[in-house]
């Protein structure tokens, strides 16, 4: 069969093309021209990336349609006006894939990629596992028992998603160009625990994870008391991180892990209750964290000349402030120069006061304009100046070889580049300075 996806330079379509290649079938895709990392794995299976065009769509296919996009693309009309032609939304497409493995579906407002794949490292120990990550990676090895799914709510696209089991990290209102409260997005969370079929694990220190209403077999996991998965005596420095855990009242094991930070830790707990519901052993659990190479664009580190460069894709206030948090436990007593690229004018309009006190808690902040694509958004008027100035110390640049070669006098430091949108670029102009 021949699938063509339509966007497939998007990080979730990159990897569901890569997964859809690995299990035989014939593959094509088309998006624009610029070059983006996600298509470095579509390259590699030899899938042939076109720009839009309606001749690319053929009689007889599965065209797989981007979620961002609509009729106004000239290759979803055309393959929606084929009777031949059968058409699915990723989401959609995604859901009934899911059916075929022992699925594992990874849902929250933070620490979805990371946790994806944490799991996805670990069950790989466990049975041939494929993953699907929104870092714009996926796979699908021949003879795949399970398969591990980044989940995303927004506009409640993971309704489409029956799972075997979840996860779900936290709550934290998000995608407020779609949601109209709290409430409303609590109740796409509660829609999405309830439609799990066998378990779920839920991150019991938050507030939203506990109001929910969840009636399939479920583990609370944390730090306080009244979970059923719970670390303790957690010791964090630059070296990593190590906690016992304990499972109903009683030590199920001990970890030392290489990395730092809050998030990692709380991702590390949820990963270890499902490997606890699914029966692991706590030697199989820390094996499969421990080796955990990390994901793409998530904290991830690079040092040269004395300076660190951190990559990472947080674009909310909360991951902002953890990265920051986590950037000086791993680097006590140096510099932190935070850069930071917005990507939607409704989330920094929404949390714009929230975005302010989690930079200043850097030593200094760079901030660069919102993308020319960003979406306009009716009744919203701001640039980066307004969110400049609320925060003391924040300089607004240019994403230029100018700014890259002031960037780079600012070292040695350890300099954390944040945002969901291409920011690594100028990451990697600031290095050649150095």
């Amino acid at each position: 069969m021949h699938y063509h996806f339509i966007g497939i330079k998007g990080s979730g379509m990159a990897s569901l093309a890569t997964i859809v290649a690995d299990r035989g079938d014939e593959v094509s895709g088309s998006d624009i021209a610029k070059y983006i990392f996600t298509q470095k794995p579509l390259e590699e299976r030899g899938i042939v990336i076109h720009e839009f065009a309606k001749e690319n769509i053929c009689e007889n296919s599965v065209v797989i349609i981007g979620n961002a996009f609509d009729e106004s693309n000239p290759e979803v009309k055309q393959a929606m006006s084929m009777p031949s032609v059968t058409t699915y939304w990723y989401h959609e497409f995604l859901g009934k894939l899911i059916e075929e493995y022992t699925s594992v579906s990874v849902a929250g407002t933070h620490g979805k990629t990371t946790t994806t794949g944490m799991v996805s490292h670990m069950m790989s120990l466990v049975a041939p596992t494929g993953y699907l990550i929104g870092d714009g990676t996926g796979e699908m090895p021949q003879d795949s028992k399970y398969f591990i799914v980044e989940s995303c709510e927004y506009k409640r696209h993971f309704l489409a998603y029956r799972p075997n089991y979840a996860i779900l990290t936290n709550i934290e209102l998000d995608h407020v160009d779609y949601y109209k409260d709290l409430a409303d997005y609590c109740d796409a969370f509660e829609a999405f625990a309830n439609q799990v079929k066998k378990g779920i694990v839920m991150f019991g220190d938050d507030a939203n994870v506990r109001s929910l209403k969840v009636t399939p077999k479920h583990l609370y996991y944390g730090l306080e008391e009244d979970n059923d998965v719970r670390a303790v005596n957690v010791i964090q420095n630059e070296n990593g991180m190590s906690f016992d855990v304990i499972y109903q009242n009683t030590v199920f094991g001990s970890f030392k892990l290489p990395f730092v930070g809050k998030p990692l830790l709380w991702n590390s707990l949820g990963v270890i209750a499902l490997g606890i519901m699914e029966g692991l052993s706590a030697q199989i659990l820390q094996e499969g964290l421990s080796s955990f190479p990390g994901v793409k664009r998530r904290f991830t580190i690079e040092e040269n000349h004395g300076n660190v460069y951190i990559d990472d894709y947080a674009h909310h206030p909360t991951a902002v402030q953890y990265m920051i948090e986590a950037a000086r436990t791993k680097y006590p007593n140096r510099k932190i120069i935070a850069l930071f690229k917005p990507d939607r004018y409704s989330r920094i309009y929404y949390f714009m006061d929230r975005f302010a006190q989690a930079l200043n808690l850097a030593d200094e902040v760079f901030l660069c304009h919102f993308p020319e694509n960003a979406a306009k958004e009716e009744g919203i008027d701001i640039t980066i100046q307004d969110l400049a100035d609320k925060i003391e110390k924040a300089v607004v640049i240019e994403e230029d070889e100018s700014a890259a070669r002031m960037l780079a006098k600012r070292g040695p430091a350890v300099y954390l580049f944040m945002s969901s949108k291409d920011i690594y670029k100028l990451k990697n102009i600031v290095k050649t300075f150095q």
